[in-house]
This record gives C-alpha cells, structure tokens and sequence, in this order.
C-alpha cells in the first residue's frame, strides 16, 4: 500500500511542456499527486503565469531541441527569470550545451538549452546499454529536489549521461560501471533535472514531484 499522502490543496501551477516527446499522461498524473495544477501546452505564453515549468523528454537529443526550437527562448527567458524549470530524462540532458549522441548518430553538433554548462556522454562500459531499470540514488549535495531520497531507488532508461562542467552541478550520482549524475542543476538552483524518470520511479519518484511542486510554491 502506499505511504505517499497527496495534500488536500492545489500547492502550485505547473506548465508541462508539449513538444512531442514527452511521457506526458504519467507525468501529469505524477504531478497531479503531488499536488499541482499542470497545463499541458506548447504555448510559451504560458510560462510567465506559471509557478514552475517541467520539461520532459523521451528520445534522441537532435529530434528534442528541434521539436523544442520555438520554445527556447522561452525555456531559456524562465530559467534566467529566476522561477524554476525541471527537465526529466532527456528534457534533463537538453539543460545542458552539447551532447555526444548527434555526433555518434553521424548528425553534427547540435546545441542544447546551455542553462548548465557541459555535454553528454555514452556510456563507456562493459555493460548492457541503454542503462535500463532502478538504480540507487546518492545524494551529493543538498538541494531541495532531493529532499529524503538519498538510498532510495529509481527507474532509468538512457544510454547517454550529463557531464557537467562544474562538478558542483552534480546534485546526485547513481553508478553503471561509472558514477554518473542521476541530478543535475545550476548554480541558481532553479534550474534542474533528473536522468531516471520520476513519474515510472514509485514513492521516490512521487517524492522528488512533490519536492519540485513544493519548491515551486514556495518559490
């Protein structure tokens, strides 16, 4: 049975955007539980009224940051405005500058949000790739999107992983052979992202959602 207790109130106001490569019915339904209102759109204009937007993300990183390339000055105009913008899976790995996927794919270099300077990287390991299925999380740092999930498990699937720049924007790590960031985030701290999926990862997942939900009322 479920210990996770939804709040009997709307907490926050959360846009979840619509650029076709979301998982966007398990998200809202996730968002939903931990307590926001969510807005599923594609309408930049929708961003300014909203207490937090969430970008999720499904696929191949060319194809996200051309579906999303109408929204990124937007995305990018939140993110500086302060207000807090989560991106999920691959909406994660668009947060940062590059990623190595267009080059192995033979596509050139494609650019990302640049919100958190660095790249993504394929694994390298004598593993099964994509890296699918729960891992544990470690905390490395505090940040409020991490709130009392340290040693709990999530659910991934990826077979790329941020490399930040700054090693201080390593949130949380999970191991695959390497240590990789499971959570990222700027050094504002309003702009972060998780690789694993917290809509498909159980209570840890519910908990990271409202850690965010709650991070935007506040906020």
């Amino acid at each position: 049975m479920s210990t996770f207790e939804p709040p009997a109130e709307t907490l926050a106001d959360v846009v979840l955007v619509d650029y076709g490569l979301g998982n966007l019915r398990s998200a809202t339904r996730g968002l939903e539980r931990a307590g926001a209102s969510v807005e599923i759109t594609d309408d930049p204009g929708a961003f300014a009224a909203a207490d937090g937007v969430v970008l999720p993300g499904v696929g191949a990183f060319r194809e996200g940051m051309e579906n999303a390339g109408p929204l990124r000055e937007a995305l990018v105009d939140h993110a500086e405005s302060g207000r807090p913008l989560f991106g999920i899976c691959l909406g994660m790995q668009m947060l940062l500058t590059s990623s190595e996927e267009a080059d192995h794919e033979g596509e050139g270099e494609v650019t990302g949000l640049d919100l958190i300077p660095g790249t993504n990287v394929r694994f390298d390991v004598d593993r099964k790739v994509p890296h699918m299925g729960w891992n544990e999380l470690r905390v490395e740092r505090d940040h409020p999107i991490v709130a009392g999930v340290d040693g709990e498990y999530a659910y991934f699937v990826h077979s790329y992983y941020a490399e930040p720049d700054d090693p201080d924007a390593v949130v949380a790590t999970a191991d695959y052979g390497v240590d990789f960031p499971a959570v990222v985030a700027n050094d504002a701290g309003n702009v972060f992202g998780t690789q694993f999926h917290p809509e498909k990862s159980g209570e840890t997942g519910l908990r990271i959602l409202r850690n965010f939900v709650e991070y935007c009322a506040e906020r």
